[in-house]
């Protein structure tokens, strides 16, 4: 199956292409262009060209536009989520959750479409400011390269191209190389919901080529990424003036109070670490759990994480499958080899069978060893126990990271100092960090990245304020 990219509203093909393989079988699925330099300028054009026609549309016509690329993706939902199951190795009963999600974050940008409007400013607050009004309205930057990553190839491509698009703008989006599949299918819905040639293009290849030109191009306004800390640093560095949105790495952990219930916390705890086999940005990986419940808690979140079944992502029974690429596994099987070397124990997981790893849970895991500090992006969790809840926070603070926490208490004061003190973008109170509704703001502090998502704080990113002044 040769695939082309989109671009200017035509199929476009280019004259080099690559194998993409399925992270479970290994077996070829699809043939994916290459880009050029000319092809990636030809799409940034596109799209420039096309940000007259987009800036003109009127806010009702931006959200028909979205309104049916949601509507077109509910009435292909299975063939969508076959595509993710097929080129991402997810789950197939986890990739239908995401297209749902998918479809729910079309419909916010085209509801929020409408809504994007400024406030009047009482200039006669100021000495001199008698006898003028003053209004706010928020303008389109113009064109945006969207950077995806593969553990969310259509819900984190719709955070991007939902939001910018909602606002106006016109989008460029280079998909992550292992999950072009699903940009392409998306571009498919745009062409059939009527999109105007050019305000949607997807170019697909190498960050080396696509990215590069889209982080460096002038006529590219903003540039919004999600994925790793080094690459979004070396983006933000030279993406000079651009407004740049940067979603990054975390090691998210979740604090467990005495006094709780473990048959409500275990399970959620145990979603939140393996689903996807942990390639989640807020993936649980750490879990502290106070001395009292310790052992109670290791004995049964061990139980329940062996009864979790590996097998096909496009098995209806499999509840994980293969990581994105072997070389990943292997990375988090060094991780874990390292962590014994420093005295951690493996409680359960930690094999290979086939190409998947075992969900994989450690316990006396120190906090200088990767699979603690770092961002494993895998199946794999650690248990340490703690003196209290304010124990805890330090250890979650201890990191480079912040984008999201979980503390489970019944404690209302303890809650609250938990919101106050814990260094994150999102303080999550009796759930894990690993949840998200498509609405809220999301987004880190430290090395987790800079800028909010959520379809109405996107929209806030990727609009300019501008001011205006009339006298009377």
């Amino acid at each position: 199956m040769k695939k082309a990219c989109y671009i200017g509203g035509e199929w476009v093909t280019c004259a080099e292409y690559s194998p993409l393989y399925s992270p479970y079988s290994g077996q070829e699925i699809a043939q994916i262009p290459q880009a050029d330099t000319h092809t990636v300028q030809k799409a940034i054009a596109a799209a420039e060209d096309a940000t007259s026609v987009i800036r003109r549309l009127p806010a009702y016509q931006r959200a028909v536009l979205l309104e049916k690329i949601s509507i077109l993706m509910n009435e292909r939902l299975e063939e969508a989520a076959r595509i993710i199951a097929v080129e991402a190795g997810k789950p197939i009963k986890t990739a239908r959750g995401e297209v749902i999600r998918t479809i729910q974050t079309y419909k916010f940008a085209a509801e929020e479409a409408k809504r994007l409007h400024g406030e009047t400013v009482p200039l006669d607050a100021a000495i001199g400011g008698e006898g003028r009004i003053a209004y706010t309205v928020r303008e389109p930057l113009g064109v945006v390269g969207a950077i995806t990553p593969f553990n969310f190839p259509m819900n984190l491509v719709a955070h991007k191209v939902g939001p910018a698009l909602a606002a106006g703008n016109t989008v460029v989006l280079k998909p992550a190389s292992q999950t072009p599949l699903s940009a392409l299918f998306l571009a498919e819905l745009a062409e059939q919901a009527g999109m105007p040639a050019g305000a949607f293009n997807v170019v697909t290849g190498s960050g080396a080529v696509v990215g590069d030109q889209l982080v460096t191009d002038p006529r590219v306004r903003a540039v919004t990424f999600t994925g790793s800390p080094a690459v979004g640093m070396d983006i933000r560095n030279r993406a000079g003036l651009k407004r740049v949105t940067l979603e990054l790495g975390s090691n998210s952990a979740v604090i467990v109070d005495r006094d709780v219930q473990l048959s409500e916390v275990i399970p959620r705890c145990i979603f939140g670490a393996f689903a996807y086999s942990g390639q989640v940005c807020i993936s649980v990986q750490r879990i502290y759990v106070v001395q009292e419940l310790y052992g109670e808690f290791v004995r049964r979140f061990v139980a329940e994480a062996l009864t979790l079944r590996g097998g096909d992502s496009l098995s209806e029974d499999a509840d994980y499958s293969a990581m994105i690429h072997p070389a990943e596994t292997q990375r988090a099987l060094d991780w874990i080899e390292e962590a014994k070397q420093q005295g951690a124990r493996v409680e359960c997981g930690g094999k290979v069978m086939g190409r998947m790893l075992q969900p994989t849970v450690l316990t006396g895991v120190p906090a200088d060893a990767k699979v603690s500090c770092q961002e494993v992006f895998g199946p794999v969790v650690l248990i340490n126990p703690i003196e209290s809840v304010q124990h805890g926070i330090k250890l979650v603070n201890d990191s480079r990271y912040g984008l999201q926490a979980g503390v489970y208490t019944n404690h209302l004061g303890l809650a609250l100092q938990a919101a106050d003190e814990l260094q994150v973008g999102g303080v999550i109170i009796n759930d894990i960090p690993t949840f998200r509704v498509d609405h809220m703001p999301y987004g880190g502090v430290k090395e987790s990245g800079m800028g909010r998502e959520g379809v109405k704080y996107a929209m806030e990113e990727l609009t300019e304020l501008k001011l205006v002044v009339v006298k009377r």
